[in-house]
């Protein structure tokens, strides 16, 4: 099936124009019109091939998208054409681990299928992401986008298939809710979405950030307090407070700043991944209190229509600033330079 889309030819060159078949649509399968695709940091990490783990081009990137059934397989049962539908991180997984049945498909032990750069299971071919025209998914692996949602809000609706699922799932693991003291060190992608989902669980919001300009923008997005995390005096205020904070940075930074926040048992959880190693953090700042450092990988299918239905019930999509596919390139730049509030999110019609 011819599709459009956009490509890296390699590493150090820009995106642009691509044609390529996608593959067969299978019995179990649903055709999809893609309608936005966000733009992931991890996009252009995986573009330029910033964490060393194999990028094959041409690579067309791309995993937060929102689209229309427009044929699905005689064997689909889920879902019809004409449907609105997302599309995550990842296309499929080996359906047969403890992990993924148990639900957290992200942690397969035999390792997901990605959205793109990975082999297809039918054809073993390269998997070609969203930045394109349509896409072709197992409908095991299609989320269903929630009607509260209009057609007006699902630009905003799209990077709740990664930021969002990034930050709810480890909100949910940790049992964030109302009573529970909860930092979020970051306002970018992650980090606003990590703001919104926290307040919405009843939490009360503590924004770390090093920009005195996001002041303003961290309580609007419904943060209680905003701490300066250059300042010494404002970081020693929040010492022993916090149950947990979540982590959204993703260059290297002193894991300690925040692990002598925590009150015992709290979690620092990391979702940033640095292109260079943090510091090791002391170790008495962790065992004097019980305190934990922890990761978290995006979320299984389970939480990600998790994370759909919670946002749609209580108003929340992520704030973006809709372009063209023509300036997907100067996109990558401005988020290099933190210069988006706080997700850019391509109109995939603008392909035609």
């Amino acid at each position: 099936m011819k599709t459009l889309g956009y490509a890296a030819m390699s590493a150090k060159t820009p995106l642009v124009p691509f044609s390529f078949e996608r593959r067969a649509l299978y019995p179990q399968d649903v055709q999809i019109e893609i309608l936005y695709c966000g733009v992931c940091h991890s996009d252009i990490h995986m573009v330029r091939d910033q964490w060393g783990l194999g990028s094959i081009y041409p690579m067309v990137p791309g995993h937060e998208m929102v689209g229309r059934v427009t044929k699905v397989g005689p064997e689909v049962r889920t879902y019809n054409v004409g449907d609105l539908v997302g599309v995550g991180v990842f296309v499929d997984s080996c359906r047969k681990c403890k992990n993924c049945k148990a639900g957290v498909e992200q942690y397969c032990d035999a390792g997901l299928i990605q959205t793109y750069n990975s082999p297809e299971p039918h054809t073993g071919n390269n998997t070609y992401g969203g930045y394109s025209s349509q896409i072709i998914v197992d409908e095991k692996y299609v989320l269903r986008i929630p009607k509260k949602f209009t057609e007006k809000q699902l630009a905003g609706v799209a990077p709740l298939l990664c930021a969002g699922i990034t930050t709810f799932s480890p909100l949910r693991h940790w049992k964030v809710g109302k009573g529970s003291h909860v930092g979020i060190v970051g306002l970018g992608g992650l980090g606003h979405m990590g703001v919104k989902l926290a307040h919405a669980m009843g939490a009360h919001v503590v924004v770390f950030t090093s920009s005195p300009d996001k002041i303003k923008d961290a309580k609007l997005l419904g943060a209680d307090e905003v701490v300066i995390s250059k300042n010494r005096e404002e970081m020693e205020k929040q010492k022993n407070q916090f149950d947990f904070i979540l982590d959204t940075v993703s260059h290297k930074h002193n894991l300690d700043d925040y692990v002598q926040l925590l009150k015992r048992d709290g979690t620092l959880c990391l979702v940033g991944i640095p292109e260079e190693a943090h510091p090791a953090p002391t170790v008495s700042n962790l065992i004097f209190r019980r305190r934990c450092i922890a990761g978290s990988l995006i979320g299984g299918l389970k939480e990600a229509q998790e994370v759909l239905d919670f946002c749609a019930d209580h108003g929340i999509t992520s704030d973006v600033e809709v372009i063209p596919i023509q300036k997907v390139n100067e996109a990558f730049e401005r988020v290099l330079k933190s210069d988006v509030k706080y997700r850019f999110v391509i109109d995939m019609t603008s392909l035609k």
